[in-house]
């Protein structure tokens, strides 16, 4: 907002103070000035600041607001200024107009007042030079009023063409009514777009002639022009969020429909009608106003907070000493001047040192808890003259099961060669999931659900990534997923999922590349649940909400020993990673971190053997063996069979090749042996090596190899 500080003097004297000061006032009192731009008008030089204002703080989007805040922060009186006064008798009128009906609670406030003779359109020479000193260009017509009136007052009046409406409806008289438009209902705006409502959109219509889209933008047909002689003026209060809510339904934002999205309160909206027709009365003395209809909701009640003064000073600290003030805190009598200075009324318990705040209508949206008034009295204190302490830790934080949980999850996804992802929570509806949470009120379509899995995410990233010629892109992610039923219960879980393969590696230098298998995949996983000590089992899933992502006939679920289902692990969909182009040879997984958690809670302590000082023997069994047995098969029949002193076996090398017979194998395991109580002899364990081997031929029919 560009505000010139020539006008700000009508409203405060700020003649004599020094720019800089009132700029790192500004600042500090949550003002961000931009630019000091100095524009010049009519051979004379006027100094105007681009001002950037929270969010929260539509009272300070006008000349009007920011000159009660320059002054609140300055501690200078306000000039009393005649319009002000002079519409006590509008208000009197008011109270015995006709109401109309309020659509809900989407209105606050309306007024329309009609203005006819209107005979001479062009804007006074002073207000166009406040208008160019803002920034605005000048039209030299009724839009130079209505820009004034929003920049000095921060009400966006809306100007209908009377004559127009009178003319279309076939009817001299005027009613006014806020309804919502019917379905497919269409309507030809201002800009010249049509528009196809439905049954959501507010509407303003004068004898039921639909005349705008409530707060956002008039009917075409209706529109003001140079030769408009007589106007409806629309001024009124809408609610915030159902502005937004019809904006991004229509696709279409106003520079007024913006004004209303910030909130804005009916404090002063007679006042600012009063200066408007004001305004127009200067070139038109004859000018014939009517204030046709005004409808107002229950005012809301305002609210109370309790501010303590030992939390005050715990929250701000002790302050900078000057020659003024030799406190070490904030003294009692400087904060009851801070309140007054805010216009805030209250009530002091000396006793206690508690004040009791009410908070004023316009700063209801803003100041909601005690924090909120704490923040007031620092920025008017100024947070640079508070002493900048660093609190004395003695411990930093406590490690909780949870994290402990998420570091030792990390670590054992980082040796699998996994890397982290964060992906946002919420996502648009493209997810090929079919239960997604929708959201009423989204920011924007794209981010329009709330994930009910981490995977639809992870497959982006690895296409996008493919897209700018990443192909080795492995990773994993913490997140929380919702879901929900017909009775709108909704739940929140957190998970780990993640996604690895797509590439070619070679086993051995002897292999050619090849992808990862399946069977290699699920290794993996086996892998990651040994390393945590965590006993498992598989089933197969029949994919219900993973459909369209997971492999129909090549995915499992994992179970706890307890029968608690722990998640799913499979390969990608063939259908999407062709739709996507990515490979097919894609592993995804996702597990309930809560019952890995309570799992890796529940795990005994390993109980550890001793060491045996006796030396190991270590022999290689080679032999070959039809594909239909099960290497954990005979694993078992080697561990029954091959007497105490056997204590590991491990596989050194499987083989097919032309030499090794159809659908048979050809195996090399490593067994060693080892005993507690003695050194083992070479014969004793050759003679062990003999049985198993004829054992072996027996049960499986095996072709020892030399």
């Amino acid at each position: 907002m560009q505000i010139s500080l020539k006008w700000i003097n009508e409203l405060i004297d700020i003649e004599n103070v020094d720019l800089n000061y009132l700029i790192d006032k500004l600042t500090l009192g949550g003002f961000e000035v931009e630019e000091i731009l100095e524009i010049e008008i009519n051979n004379q030089k006027t100094i105007t600041l681009d001002i950037s204002a929270t969010a929260n703080r539509s009272d300070s989007l006008s000349i009007q607001g920011i000159s009660l805040e320059i002054a609140c922060l300055l501690n200078k009186p306000l000039k009393i200024l005649n319009y002000l006064n002079n519409n006590c008798e509008w208000k009197q009128k008011i109270e015995n107009l006709s109401e109309i009906s309020l659509a809900k609670n989407d209105c606050s406030l309306f007024l329309g007042l009609t203005i006819e003779n209107l005979t001479n359109l062009t804007t006074p020479e002073w207000l166009k030079q406040k208008l160019l000193a803002s920034g605005l260009t000048i039209e030299n017509n009724l839009l130079d009023f209505q820009n004034y009136i929003l920049l000095e007052t921060g009400y966006p009046f809306e100007f209908y063409d009377l004559d127009k409406i009178k003319s279309i409806s076939n009817n001299n008289e005027l009613s006014l009514n806020l309804t919502y438009s019917k379905n497919k209902e269409k309507f030809i705006a201002s800009d010249g777009v049509e528009y196809i409502l439905d049954d959501s959109i507010l509407m303003l219509k004068a004898n039921y002639l639909p005349i705008s889209i409530a707060g956002i933008i008039s009917n075409n047909a209706v529109r003001y022009s140079k030769d408009t002689k007589s106007l409806l003026i629309e001024g009124s209060i809408f609610n915030s969020a159902k502005i937004r809510q019809q904006s991004r339904s229509l696709g279409l934002r106003t520079d007024r429909s913006a004004r209303y999205e910030k909130s804005i309160k009916n404090t002063n909206l007679i006042e600012s009608c009063y200066r408007l027709v004001s305004l127009l009365r200067i070139s038109n003395p004859n000018l014939i106003c009517k204030l046709y209809t005004i409808a107002q909701s229950v005012p809301q009640n305002l609210i109370s907070i309790c501010l303590n003064y030992k939390t005050v000073n715990k929250v701000l600290g002790p302050i900078k000493k000057s020659e003024k003030m030799n406190d070490r805190f904030l003294s009692v009598q400087t904060i009851t001047n801070y309140l007054e200075r805010l216009k805030f009324n209250y009530i002091y318990d000396k006793n206690n040192s508690i004040w009791k705040v009410t908070i004023p209508y316009l700063r209801s949206d803003d100041i909601l808890c005690e924090i909120d008034l704490i923040e007031e009295i620092g920025r008017l204190h100024g947070f640079n003259n508070f002493l900048t302490q660093l609190p004395q830790i003695k411990k930093i934080g406590v490690e909780d099961f949870s994290y402990q949980t998420r570091k030792k999850l990390t670590t054992c996804f980082i040796n699998l060669g996994f890397n982290e992802l964060i992906h946002y929570s919420l996502v648009n509806e493209k997810t090929y999931l079919t239960n997604e949470t929708k959201l009423i009120n989204p920011l924007v379509k794209d981010y329009s659900n709330l994930r009910s899995s981490l995977l639809p995410n992870l497959i982006k990233t690895v296409q996008e990534n493919l897209k700018k010629g990443n192909f080795t892109i492995e990773g994993f992610e913490y997140g929380h997923i919702f879901s929900g039923d017909n009775s709108r219960k909704f739940k929140e879980k957190e998970h780990v999922a993640g996604i690895f393969g797509g590439i070619t590696t070679k086993s051995s230098w002897a292999d050619s590349s090849k992808p990862l298998s399946w069977f290699e995949a699920k290794g993996k996983i086996e892998q990651l649940f040994k390393k945590l000590n965590i006993l498992i089992y598989w089933k197969t899933y029949r994919t219900v909400k993973e459909k369209n992502i997971l492999h129909p006939y090549c995915t499992g679920e994992l179970y706890l020993t307890k029968g608690t289902s722990l998640g799913i692990f499979g390969q990608i969909h063939p259908i999407l990673s062709k739709k996507l182009n990515i490979s097919s040879d894609l592993y995804l997984f996702e597990f309930d971190f809560t019952v890995l958690q309570n799992q890796i809670q529940k795990n005994k302590l390993a109980i550890y053997d001793e060491y045996s000082f006796y030396p190991k023997i270590i022999k290689d069994l080679s032999f070959i063996i039809h594909n239909d047995i099960s290497f954990n098969e005979l694993k078992e029949i080697l561990y029954l069979n091959g007497s105490k002193f056997l204590t590991e076996i491990n596989l050194l090398d499987e083989y097919r090749g032309k030499s090794i017979p159809k659908n048979h194998t050809s195996l090399c395991l490593q067994l060693i042996f080892q005993s507690t109580e003695k050194t083992l002899q070479t014969k004793e364990v050759e003679n062990i090596i003999n049985n198993l081997q004829s054992l072996l031929i027996k049960k499986f029919n095996i072709v020892i190899r030399s």
